[in-house]
């Protein structure tokens, strides 16, 4: 018994499968093999046509490339999923790009298996006669746990990413050199006592601000007349009693 025959006797037959895939060449390739292990085959070169086919049709399992004109592989499988006649149907998605995030996006988008080119027709059928072997509840106790993971990996990955720039702006804010000084960039303006009209008598700067190119600068004050202290700030031009 030869390799195909042997996984043929492991699930029931005959098995329809809908092969989609923008090349006529790899459908032909795979619908020669499927068919010596007697599996019937059906074929859709973009995504609206492997849509209409799999819920008029209703196919045992549907192969999906990822690039596909019209509706891609992966939201065509998010589309499968949300119909109630296809939402159990096997899904396997092969791919020409084996990234893990890749992998992860199909999976998230309701594929059963994720099979990586160059793809040989017999590893194409040992991975649906895996999946076709699966109860239903099986094949949907595996999907949620799989999006339930998907879920994890994409919260794991926001929270890195808000750690990452909260820790950025905790470098550029410690980095940023706020200080008293004497000899501020801005020169203080020449102020009165807004209580006594005595000339102020300048005293100090604190430059602050969140950086550099957003600095800020306070202009400190001294009444003359014993009014107290005063601070002015350079960019709303109000002066304040401190």
């Amino acid at each position: 018994m030869d390799v195909a025959s042997g996984l043929a006797a492991s699930i029931r037959m005959p098995v329809l499968a809908l092969l989609v895939d923008r090349d006529a060449e790899t459908r032909r390739m795979y619908t020669e093999y499927l068919r010596r292990a007697a599996c019937a085959t059906d074929e859709a070169e973009d995504g609206r046509e492997a849509l209409v086919k799999a819920l008029t049709h209703q196919p045992d399992i549907i192969v999906t490339e990822t690039r596909l004109p019209g509706i891609n592989g992966l939201e065509l499988c998010r589309l499968l999923r949300q119909d109630n006649a296809t939402r159990t149907t096997p899904i396997i998605v092969v791919t020409g790009d084996g990234l893990d995030e890749n992998v992860r996006r199909a999976a998230a988008a309701g594929a059963d298996a994720v099979l990586v080119k160059p793809c040989l027709p017999e590893a194409l059928f040992a991975e649906m006669a895996r999946v076709l072997s699966l109860s239903v509840a099986l094949r949907e106790h595996a999907r949620d746990l799989r999006e339930k993971a998907t879920e994890q990996l994409a919260r794991a990955d926001a929270l890195i990413k808000r750690s990452n720039a909260n820790q950025r702006r905790t470098i550029m804010s410690r980095a940023y050199n706020r200080r008293d000084t004497a000899e501020p960039p801005l020169a203080p303006p020449t102020l009165v006592c807004p209580e006594c009209d005595v000339p102020l008598q300048y005293q100090r700067s604190y430059i602050g601000g969140v950086s550099e190119r957003h600095a800020e600068q306070w202009d400190c004050y001294e009444c003359t007349g014993g009014c107290g202290g005063f601070q002015y700030r350079q960019r709303t031009r109000k002066l304040r009693r401190i």
